[in-house]
């Protein structure tokens, strides 16, 4: 991905099209040189298509609001907010979240960006005029951008319901959209996302260095949540079966990479995410989708901003007298959220390796070897008094990273595996239970269970909470888990039963006025309030 990063830092600003936008979407302009009058040639195509990229790495790297991670986290059934910034306040002091509200106006204008960029694509590469390319180029381009069109629209769908459809380009502003039924946007999804798996090529086919790029099995996998979405999941089952049998991909059973060469103490899970082992160029078979990065101190362009993750569910140890960032504990973290009770004490059984200190750390030694603390120096820090809520607090080590050169580490320079082989199995054990097929949802889950070396289940044991149970034991850190529970329709109950009324936690960190409103986001007020030649109606349940 290295050298298509820099080729779009050549372009970014020939091709503000493929920029964030800080206009609202009911301004947007095509203003690139790219635009649908003169998007001709292959290598016009390939820019454009790197643009997407490098505007799907905009959702994930967001520093103007540190607490853009912790919004998909906190307030669900799995985090506490700690030390929150500030965006995500509304995401578990419900009461507080209007159509006045940031990440829910983030969310909207992001999708509507990536949409308006695949059109141009899209309505070009469709053009009859389009000379110098095969078929075959067409529609892999074609392909490419369906894909972010159909995992755009997939967002807007799951996080605010019937949306505006905008399938061709915006040349000048427009004040009259209307939001289209639910099923009509899933028809635009399932439609994109059908071609894309047709057209895009096999993982295997793509070079090392072209592997983060679009392939079939992505497309798949996305199809395999849609149709769970929407309800039909004897498709979900089938597109899950495309990725899992395809024979490209394979559970990491057996320990390797960076620290495994190095002699250092791990297991075949931790392992994944490891910085240098993340890719499947560097032995991560379990790879679908990594949505690679460079530190840009060495990479110009490397990454579109400076990623929180890190920060936001990390420790903030180095606030501990005797305590110093380290590559051993994941760099500088901040604790803008913690893992919650039932996840650290009650959601794991014994011996699980996704609960093994290398995957969760829980304990710490003091490591500051300057002379003041000679007395305390390598001994083992006590939980005592707010630690275990704001200093040390437990955490996943998935989004470990340090760099000696930033020790205080303002960004996190890691890949992001943003779909892997063992989502896909817990998608398929959904489809099945879905369609009462227990037997073979409880064998789609004892693969992953086998890796961890976790009890096996049987098909008593199979619930839609055990699998999404299941899902934190396995994705936590790595799966956006509010719109997991937004698409099942199950955020209220497991919030409620398993990560309210927490004895300890301040009041103003507490969840508070959750209700099946909140199934869905509000539509942004200024997207609103633009419309002025037509009607955009607001979901249900949220009052400016």
């Amino acid at each position: 991905m290295k050298k298509y990063i820099k080729i779009i830092v050549c372009m970014c600003i020939g091709l503000q099209t493929f920029t964030a936008c800080e206009k609202s979407f009911l301004d947007e302009e095509v203003l690139s040189s790219y635009s649908p009058t003169t998007l001709r040639d292959k290598a016009g195509f390939e820019a454009s298509l790197i643009g997407l990229y490098n505007h799907n790495n905009r959702f994930y790297s967001v520093s103007w609001a540190q607490g853009w991670p912790a919004v998909w986290q906190v307030g669900t059934d799995i985090t506490w907010p700690t030390q929150p910034q500030g965006i995500e306040n509304p995401y578990y002091n419900y009461n507080t979240l209007t159509p006045l509200d940031g990440a829910a106006d983030n969310t909207w204008n992001w999708s509507y960006t990536m949409i308006n960029n695949t059109n141009v694509l899209i309505q070009n590469v469709e053009s009859p005029d389009i000379s110098g390319l095969t078929d075959e180029e067409k529609n892999k381009i074609n392909a490419e951008a369906r894909f972010f069109r159909g995992l755009s629209y997939n967002l807007l769908a799951t996080a605010f319901g019937g949306v505006p459809l905008v399938t061709e380009p915006l040349t000048a502003p427009k004040t009259d959209f209307v939001r289209a039924p639910l099923a009509d946007v899933n028809e635009v999804v399932i439609t994109d996302l059908k071609f894309a798996a047709k057209h895009l090529p096999n993982i295997s086919a793509l070079p090392a260095s072209k592997q983060s790029r679009a392939n079939k099995y992505m497309a798949h996998q996305l199809l395999a949540e849609v149709y769970l979405r929407v309800n039909q999941p004897a498709l979900a089952e089938a597109h899950a079966d495309s990725v899992i049998t395809s024979g490209q991909f394979g559970l990491i059973k057996n320990r390797y990479g960076v620290r495994f060469n190095a002699g250092i103490p791990g297991d075949p899970f931790s392992d994944m995410f490891i910085y240098g082992n993340q890719r499947r160029s560097q032995g991560n078979t379990e790879a679908i989708w990594v949505m690679e990065a460079e530190n840009p101190r060495d990479v110009p362009g490397g990454s579109t901003d400076n990623p929180q993750q890190r920060r936001v569910w990390g420790a903030s140890y180095h606030n501990r007298a005797g305590m110093v960032p380290a590559d051993s504990l994941g760099g500088r973290g901040i604790a803008r959220l913690r893992l919650n009770n039932w996840v650290l004490y009650d959601l794991y059984d014994e011996g699980d390796m996704r609960n093994s200190r290398h995957s969760i750390r829980r304990e710490f030694w003091y490591n500051d070897p300057a002379p003041k603390y000679s007395n305390i120096y390598k001994t083992k820090v006590p939980y005592q008094g707010p630690d275990t809520l704001f200093i040390i607090n437990p955490y996943t080590t998935k989004w470990g990273h340090f760099d000696p050169l930033d020790v205080f580490g303002y960004g996190m320079w890691k890949d992001f595996i943003l779909m892997r082989l063992g989502e896909t199995y817990l998608l398929r054990a959904e489809a099945e239970f879905k369609q009462g097929k227990l037997d073979e949802a409880a064998e789609s889950i004892n693969e992953l269970r086998r890796r961890a070396n976790a009890p096996l289940v049987s098909a008593s044991d199979i619930t839609l909470d055990f699998i999404l149970d299941e899902r934190v034991r396995e994705l936590v850190g790595e799966e956006n888990r509010r719109l997991t529970l937004m698409r099942t329709g199950t955020l209220v109950e497991r919030a409620t039963r398993l990560n309210s009324n927490i004895t300890g936690l301040p009041a103003n960190r507490q969840i508070t006025g959750l209700t099946q409103t909140n199934l869905l986001l509000p539509i942004p007020q200024n997207e609103i309030d633009l419309n002025k030649d037509a009607i955009l109606e607001q979901n249900p349940g949220y009052i400016q």
